[in-house]
C-alpha cells in the first residue's frame, strides 16, 4: 500500500442545507430487507455490484457477513481476535477488507484499530492512537491511494478528520494526525435514536469504486462529494449534494454500488437497505468551489445559511446527557 502524507493540515467547512431543485436527488427506494438475526447492528456496508459486505458494531469475534443482492447471508468471513466496537468498512479492489475498530463511546481507549482482511479471511491488526486524546469514530473513508481517513462524531457537528502519519504497523500502533474538519449543520430530516441532534453525527462513510465520489453519512443524512483526482481533502472542501434518508432508525452504514447508487441500512432485524440512483452523478456534475468556505467557520445561529448552529448552554447539556446515556446503553449491551 502506497501511503500519501505530504499534505498539510486543513480547515474544512460543509453546507447542509437543501440543494438546488434542478440537482435534487432521487428519494431512498428499498433494495432489499435485512432479515437475518445476526446482523440486528448493521454499522459498515461495501458492495462489489454482485455482493453485498456488511459488518455490526461491537462483536466478540470478527465477522464480515456477504450478503446477496436479495440481503441472504451467503457466507460469513470470520476470525477469532475480539473487537472493541467496529463501526465502519471499506473494501479495496483487489477484494482486501478494512473494519474501523474505533468506536469509543466513553472516550476510554488508549488505541483504536484497523483490521485489515485478506480476501481469504486472514486478519492482520494495525493499532492506531490519537496526537490529542481519545475520540469516537465511526466513519472510514479511502482514497485512491488507498490513504484510510477516519471521521469522528461530534455532538457539535464539528468532525475532525485523522489518517495515518506514515505507513501502517502491525500491530503497530501507528500515530494519526489531524488533518481537518468538517462542519455539519442540523437538518429537518426525520430519523435517528437522538432526534434532531442525530442529524450532525458522522456515522459512516465511503468511496466510489472509482474514488472519484467521497460520502459521510448521518444519523439522518448523506453527503455526496466529488473528488475527481481522489483527493479526499480536496473533495471536503467542495460543496456537497446532501441526500436525505429520512426513516432510518439508526442509520449507519453506507456504501457506493460501482455503478454510483447510494446504499444506505440501519441497526436492527427487518430493517431495509435503500439505494439512492445515480448519486454519484450527481456529486460529479455539481457545481464546484474549490478552496472557498461553504459554511461559516465560526458557527452561526440556526437561521444563518451555513455553519453549526449555536446551541444553548442547556440544550448542549441536555444532547450530551441524552447521547451519553445511549452511548452507554450501547456499550454495556455490546460489551457485556
Amino acid at each position: 500500500m502506497r501511503w500519501v502524507v505530504a499534505f498539510a493540515a486543513v480547515s474544512l467547512s460543509v453546507l447542509s442545507g437543501p440543494v438546488p431543485a434542478s440537482a435534487a436527488p432521487a428519494a431512498p427506494e428499498t433494495l432489499c430487507t435485512v432479515k437475518d438475526s445476526r446482523i440486528g447492528e448493521l454499522s459498515g456496508l461495501v458492495s462489489d455490484g454482485s455482493k453485498l459486505y456488511a459488518i455490526n458494531d461491537g462483536g466478540s469475534k470478527v465477522q464480515v457477513f456477504v450478503l446477496g443482492r436479495d440481503c441472504k447471508v451467503q457466507k460469513v468471513l470470520t476470525d477469532k481476535t475480539d473487537p472493541f466496537d467496529v463501526e465502519d468498512l471499506a473494501r479495496t479492489s483487489d477484494g482486501r477488507l478494512w473494519l474501523s475498530d474505533t468506536g469509543d463511546n466513553k472516550k476510554g481507549r488508549l488505541t483504536v484499530a484497523l483490521l485489515e482482511m485478506s480476501p481469504e479471511g486472514k486478519l492482520t491488526l494495525h493499532r492506531l492512537t490519537y496526537p490529542d486524546g481519545q475520540h469516537d469514530t465511526e466513519a472510514l473513508i479511502m482514497d485512491k491511494a488507498g490513504t484510510l481517513y477516519l471521521i469522528t462524531k461530534d455532538i457539535l457537528g464539528e468532525a475532525r478528520v485523522y489518517r495515518p502519519s506514515g505507513p501502517l504497523a502491525s500491530p503497530g500502533p501507528t500515530n494519526l494526525e489531524k488533518v481537518g474538519t468538517v462542519r455539519l449543520s442540523e437538518t429537518d430530516t426525520q430519523g435517528g435514536p437522538v432526534g434532531s441532534f442525530g442529524s450532525v453525527l458522522v456515522t459512516g462513510g465511503a468511496t466510489s469504486a472509482d474514488g472519484s465520489v467521497v460520502a459521510l453519512r448521518t444519523y439522518t443524512d448523506a453527503y455526496v462529494y466529488p473528488a475527481p483526482d481522489g483527493d479526499v481533502l480536496a473533495a471536503l472542501q467542495r460543496t456537497p449534494v446532501r441526500i436525505p434518508l429520512p426513516g432510518e432508525k439508526q442509520g449507519e452504514a453506507i456504501a457506493f454500488d460501482p455503478d454510483g447508487t447510494l446504499l444506505s441500512g440501519s441497526e436492527g432485524v427487518g430493517e431495509p437497505i435503500r439505494a439512492v440512483r445515480g448519486a454519484a452523478a450527481l456529486a460529479a456534475s455539481a457545481p464546484s468551489t474549490d478552496g472557498k468556505p461553504t459554511s461559516s467557520a465560526s458557527g452561526g445561529s440556526a437561521s444563518d445559511s451555513g455553519g453549526v448552529p449555536v446551541l444553548p448552554a442547556a440544550g448542549i447539556a441536555v444532547a450530551a446527557v441524552g447521547l451519553g446515556w445511549f452511548g452507554f446503553n450501547r456499550l454495556r449491551r455490546r460489551r457485556g
